[in-house]
């Protein structure tokens, strides 16, 4: 991988909400985003130097992840409490498309990538561990992530994928023939086929990333899909991995009861549709942490943080 280059911050947003873990961009440039109180928000005027707007659309009752927009203006949202919910932006009304699978509750649905036959994906990040205890999954290492297909008019999600390490981020390719998943917890991207010779079947699309990839987003078929990296690699982790199941049990125990402060070192990534890395920007000591989203909004590389009260606007990388 080519050597990073800097990730230069523009300016700090406040929502006044904390933690707006996904970001992702409508057509007018707009960002919207979900908090930790279960709002949804969108935030307006970004090129403006001084100041933007909040507004806030609808709230789900829950604690929202992950976004995405959809061609009639509504919002899909993977709620961490609730399932899978659709929200009409017109009016705010909230409603549940599917909370659970195979008569399990659905908890800790993490990202939703809808396609152009009106076929629904998301993932599960874990079946273990809820959302405010995610530490203890990424070290025990659970391999319970799922990646979920809702067919169009049905209510009921099959699995396609189970054995995921803490799945998370998804996009389509260019032509939709297959999915991407970010496994956080094995610093990797996932290519499930969803046409083809190969439908079905699932490999590594890119391994061995120099950060755990969180949300991944994909601004339209012509771009690259942008690949946060919500914290540094940690080799005693690496080594923790590969130890007996009981260690990793107990080592979650101690975790989830530690508070957790993330580092100062943040990056994105943009991939294309063979893996390659497009692009990679990273900055060593930011005060803007936990980099779990990014999009492209109004001529800036917009950066969303499960752990912070705002949103930070970057230069975006310059054209290769």
């Amino acid at each position: 991988m080519d050597r990073p280059t800097a990730l230069t911050p523009r300016r700090y947003v406040d929502i006044g909400g904390r933690g707006p873990e996904d970001v992702v961009a409508d057509a007018r440039g707009r960002v919207l985003t979900g908090v930790e109180d279960g709002r949804i928000l969108r935030v307006d005027g970004l090129t403006e130097p001084l100041a933007a707007r909040v507004e806030t659309l609808a709230d789900t009752g829950g604690r929202p992840l992950g976004l995405e927009l959809l061609p009639d203006g509504d919002l899909l949202v993977c709620d961490a409490e609730r399932g899978l919910l659709g929200v009409d932006l017109a009016g705010g009304t909230v409603r549940v498309i599917a909370d659970e699978v195979a008569g399990e509750r659905l908890r800790f649905c993490s990202n939703v990538v809808a396609l152009s036959d009106g076929s629904v994906y998301f993932t599960v990040s874990s079946r273990r561990y809820p959302l405010h205890q995610w530490l203890g999954d990424i070290v025990e290492h659970t391999g319970t992530g799922r990646l979920l297909r809702l067919a169009p008019g049905d209510d009921t999600p099959e699995v396609l994928l189970e054995g995921l390490q803490f799945a998370n981020g998804l996009a389509a390719s260019a032509d939709e023939s297959f999915l991407v998943v970010a496994e956080t917890g094995a610093y990797r991207l996932t290519r499930y086929w969803l046409d083809g010779p190969q439908a079905g079947r699932a490999e590594a699309l890119a391994e061995n990333l120099p950060g755990m990839p969180d949300n991944i987003w994909r601004g339209g078929p012509d771009g690259p899909i942008w690949v946060s990296l919500a914290g540094p690699r940690v080799p005693p982790l690496d080594l923790l991995h590969r130890a007996a199941p009981t260690v990793r049990r107990a080592a979650a125990r101690a975790a989830v009861r530690v508070p957790f402060r993330p580092t100062g070192a943040v990056g994105v990534l943009a991939v294309d549709d063979d893996g390659s890395v497009v692009h990679h920007l990273s900055r060593h000591s930011s005060r803007f942490r936990m980099v779990t989203s990014v999009c492209e909004a109004s001529g800036h590389l917009v950066l969303g943080s499960l752990w912070e009260r705002g949103i930070a606007l970057c230069e975006p990388p310059a054209a290769k």
